[in-house]
């Protein structure tokens, strides 16, 4: 059931009035019938795997948080026997207890996303390596939001073994954690730590909320229908045929593919936090006007914000702070190296990091090759940074223009583009034939000859496309100047308020890109 489909809007209203119509103590049950239904919707045989997550981890953290309890209890009983040194390894014996846990539990739910979303990469890289065939060893689809429910699985777990909070005992309430609908499709990925207070809470109507909730969903159809299913007809016409479109042709698939990643990513997670808002619930927000950054470190400070989080959290602290590498670097200090000793922790949990974060978006070569391009230029830049200081302490005057701002903000836009082409073609060869073609045979008649007209693109979808970038820009500019858009339009007059949103209503109703296959569009991360 895709979020842009009349089947959903007709599930998501019968929610909304049987929500506020539930007694509060009893809303999270109705939302935990609704996830589940919602998930059936996507296929039933794919219940048994999120039910296998939620089942190991109900029990995984029922076990360690038994064992913190036993501790608890006989510290109590022998308070007066026990000294420092004997509760330190009694400590030390329970961890070792529930890390063992924990590893149990992580072998097993990333086992299932391994082999369901791995497997074949795996076995059919191995065939390769031996000259088998090419072919796909065995196929299975994949489930809706496994890679996002796993992540946030392993993050309650992990969290439990630290222990930052207690486990949940009910195991249907856990179960309305891992699998709360809205966020199943593409994110974010939240924290057991405050979407718990959020679900298990009840949530009493509050129609300015339920209203600002459906403004934000109104607004990511917008971004989603109107732009990036439009633009979606062009990006296909390239990249179904590489060969023949290159040069200037692959410039403007590289332009088209980074608007239509944004517009259908952050639009969906508007329709998924503005649905949010409508039930009382608050989700963590995932973006932050990421083609507004100035550097690429800053994009990613403000692209799919709960994943890079949830890498920095369970990948990079891990990695940069175990023993071993604290105890190499030393090692290097100790011999003289220091630079070399500041650097390796950081460098080590960096690249792995983004190892893992290509692996994430896709099983393919291509996914893997752009993670580590985007870890390798944060790590140069962050190399350059005194270079940089420098340059800005000679021309101090640049970091207040605008014109200097503007310059910075193009050139991340574009150096992102390029690397997103990773993902946008078939596999790295043709990614970087494409990237050759730009610079050796780029035809800039391609843009005033009538060309972009081929791509499957009329002269009105381009004006569409055009005008709709031009509102989602200028609301960007004013979020991004701290303006607070939709209590900003609350303020207007009441015919106003009616203008604004009836206006937009309709440009989704007339200009949404509709056809056939509508009720079966799927969000470019919707299987993630």
């Amino acid at each position: 059931m895709s979020i842009t489909s009349y089947s959903f809007l007709l599930f998501a209203g019968a929610l909304l009035l049987l929500y506020y119509r539930t007694p509060l103590k009893w809303q999270w049950t109705l939302l935990l019938a609704a996830s589940y239904t919602f998930y059936a919707f996507s296929g039933i045989r794919y219940l048994g795997y999120i039910l296998a997550t939620t089942l190991c981890t109900y029990f995984v953290s029922r076990k360690m948080g038994a064992l913190k309890e036993y501790q608890e209890a006989f510290f109590r009983e022998n308070k007066d026997i026990l000294d420092r040194e004997d509760k330190k390894l009694y400590k030390a014996s329970v961890k070792k207890r529930q890390k063992a846990w924990l590893l149990l539990a992580l072998v097993f739910n990333f086992g299932i996303l391994a082999v369901i979303k791995y497997g074949n990469f795996f076995v059919s890289n191995i065939g390769a390596l031996f000259g088998a065939s090419g072919d796909a060893f065995f196929r299975l689809a994949l489930p809706l939001g496994i890679s996002f429910y796993t992540f946030q699985t392993t993050g309650y777990l992990i969290d439990l073994y630290r222990g930052e909070y207690r486990e949940e005992k009910n195991f249907f309430r856990l179960s309305l954690f891992v699998s709360f609908f809205p966020q199943l499709i593409q994110g974010p990925i939240s924290r057991f730590g405050a979407l718990s207070k959020e679900l298990y809470a009840g949530h009493a109507f509050d129609g300015r909320q339920v209203a600002f909730g459906l403004q934000r969903m109104l607004y990511g159809f917008f971004k989603k229908l109107v732009i990036a299913d439009r633009i979606m007809a062009g990006l296909s016409t390239i990249s179904g045929d590489p060969a023949a479109y290159t040069g200037a042709y692959a410039f403007v698939g590289m332009i088209f593919y980074a608007i239509d990643l944004y517009m259908d990513f952050s639009g969906g997670i508007d329709i998924v936090i503005g649905f949010s808002q409508a039930l009382g619930i608050t989700l963590p927000e995932n973006f932050k006007r990421p083609y507004f950054a100035v550097s690429l470190k800053d994009y990613w400070h403000r692209w799919h914000i709960t994943l890079c989080n949830w890498f920095k959290d369970y990948v990079f602290y891990p990695i940069s702070t175990s023993p071993k590498l604290l105890a190499r670097a030393k090692k290097l200090k100790t011999a003289g190296h220091a630079g070399l000793a500041r650097r390796i922790t950081v460098y080590i949990g960096n690249l792995a990091v983004w190892l893992f974060t290509g692996i994430w978006h896709g099983a393919a070569w291509n996914f893997i090759i752009w993670g580590l391009l985007n870890g390798c230029f944060l790590l140069l830049s962050q190399e350059m940074e005194p270079l940089y200081r420098k340059f800005y302490e000679r021309f101090p005057g640049l970091s207040e223009s605008r014109v200097f701002l503007v310059v910075r903000v193009v050139r991340t836009f574009l150096f992102v583009s390029l690397l997103c082409m990773f993902d946008y073609y078939a596999n790295a060869s043709v990614t970087l034939r494409a990237m050759a073609g730009m610079v050796m045979d780029f035809d800039f008649a391609v843009f005033f000859n009538g060309s972009l007209l081929s791509l499957g693109l009329s002269a009105a979808d381009y004006v569409i496309l055009l005008l709709a970038l031009c509102l989602v820009f200028l609301v960007s500019l004013w979020q991004e100047r701290g303006v607070a858009v939709r209590e900003k339009i609350a303020a207007q007059a009441g015919p106003v308020r009616v203008l604004i949103w009836y206006g937009l209503f309709l440009c989704v109703l007339l200009f949404g890109a509709y056809g056939i296959g509508y009720d079966a569009s799927q969000f470019i991360y919707n299987q993630f």
